[in-house]
């Protein structure tokens, strides 16, 4: 694919612009973003899940699916786990697996939300038992964090109630912090825990974690391990997602991102396909906080239904590397400049002039300096993978599971 001329053209007008397009392609070839085990395996709405063939029936299927993204996108060389549903005998296995594919084992994900115990409530449940139940699985996550030289406990609850009067919402708090404190304790050396929030939804009278700012308070009385996940399709309508991000990198308690989008409530469609000026946003607030965005953990959280799961993955991958390259080169100098100088829209055109560049030439050059396939998705049509995965597996019976 010629694509060199329009690379030059743009690299020119870059550079005019005050752009080192040079350190944008560092930038670039630095870009890690998790892919999830479960957006690999069957999983779909509270409706119905529609089996799709070749969808990865356990954990060894999902890490050859994330280790064939990365060497398509070659910015995808982890993958999040999620337990029970990855639960193995042999850990170091699954490690040495996972390496075996080009990648190594990310955020671990505990499971709160489906057991049946779990109907009142996991941590904040009124019964002492179920709760101690909750810890001692988020405990066991951490002993399997250490396993697999994870850095990142990624805790979402679905704890809330239904109706008025329903539990104490105060102590259910007071539960829940204590349940939090025990499992901090136990979190491996230099590792972090992610604590999410989700407005509604399993509950619809009130959630316990139900916003960033719960979330938030809950992470400083924990400690500096403990920060804020951001989960982009958690919030209510018309919720600016771009300050809450800019507002916790600067408190150095943005832990890190769930990435999906969303049209009404929590759709987990594509990243980037409803609202790309919106993930654009996002990324242009990293971009601008610099070294303190350096430890913010990017993870795709996403329900692949009615998709293709290694399209809809890789889709999902590619859709944040345009993002990214978009928010890299906002010409931040004039940006200043016309924010100092009270120029409204000014200032709003520098962001949409960087947004509405056709970056393809540039992530082209960049793939094509990193050694992967220049278009990632016309190598996925053509090499066949997906068609011997689907001969091979077959139409799998088994969920992947979904996490909120």
């Amino acid at each position: 694919m010629d694509f060199k001329a329009d690379y030059d053209r743009l690299a020119e007008r870059l550079s005019q612009q005050n752009v080192d397009v040079n350190a944008v392609k560092e930038q670039l070839k630095r870009q890690h973003i998790e892919t999830p085990s479960w957006g690999y395996g069957n999983s779909g709405t509270r409706f119905k899940v529609f089996a799709w063939p070749g969808a990865a029936r356990n954990i060894w299927d999902r890490i050859e699916d994330a280790g064939y993204i990365h060497k398509l996108s070659g910015i995808a060389p982890s993958i999040a786990i999620h337990i029970p549903w990855d639960k193995v005998d042999d850990y170091n296995a699954m490690k040495q697996y996972a390496a075996e594919h080009g990648i190594q084992v990310g955020a671990v994900n505990p499971n709160l939300f489906q057991d049946d115990q779990y109907k009142l409530g996991s941590i904040t449940h009124p019964s002492a038992s179920v709760r101690e139940e909750a810890i001692a699985h988020m405990v066991e996550c951490c002993e399997i964090m250490a396993k697999v030289d994870s850095g990142l406990l990624s805790l979402w609850f679905a704890d809330g109630t239904n109706y008025a009067g329903q539990d104490s919402i105060s102590e259910r708090k007071h539960r829940m912090e204590d349940a939090l404190r025990q499992v901090y304790a136990n979190l491996p050396a230099g590792s972090r825990m992610l604590i999410e929030y989700k407005f509604f939804e399993p509950a619809f009278y009130h959630t316990d974690l139900a916003d960033w700012g719960m979330s938030y308070a809950t992470a400083l009385k924990l400690g500096d391990q403990a920060q804020v996940l951001v989960d982009t399709g958690h919030h209510a309508q018309g919720t600016n997602i771009a300050h809450i991000v800019a507002f916790l990198l600067d408190e150095g308690r943005l832990g890190g991102f769930h990435f999906n989008a969303r049209r009404y409530a929590d759709d987990d469609l594509i990243v980037g396909t409803n609202n790309p000026f919106e993930l654009f946003e996002i990324y242009n607030e990293l971009v601008a906080a610099g070294e303190g965005a350096k430890n913010v953990a990017y993870m795709i959280d996403q329900s692949h239904n009615i998709e293709p799961k290694l399209e809809a993955m890789l889709v999902s991958v590619l859709n944040c590397q345009t993002a990214y390259a978009k928010a890299l080169i906002v010409d931040r100098q004039t940006l200043r400049e016309r924010q100092m100088a009270g120029d409204v829209l000014g200032a709003h055109r520098v962001l949409v002039d960087a947004f509405e560049t056709d970056v393809r030439p540039l992530l082209m050059q960049v793939r094509s300096e990193k050694g992967v396939p220049v278009d990632p998705l016309a190598a996925y049509h053509a090499d066949g993978y997906a068609r011997q995965v689907a001969e091979k597996r077959g139409l799998a019976t088994t969920t992947g599971g979904a996490i909120g």
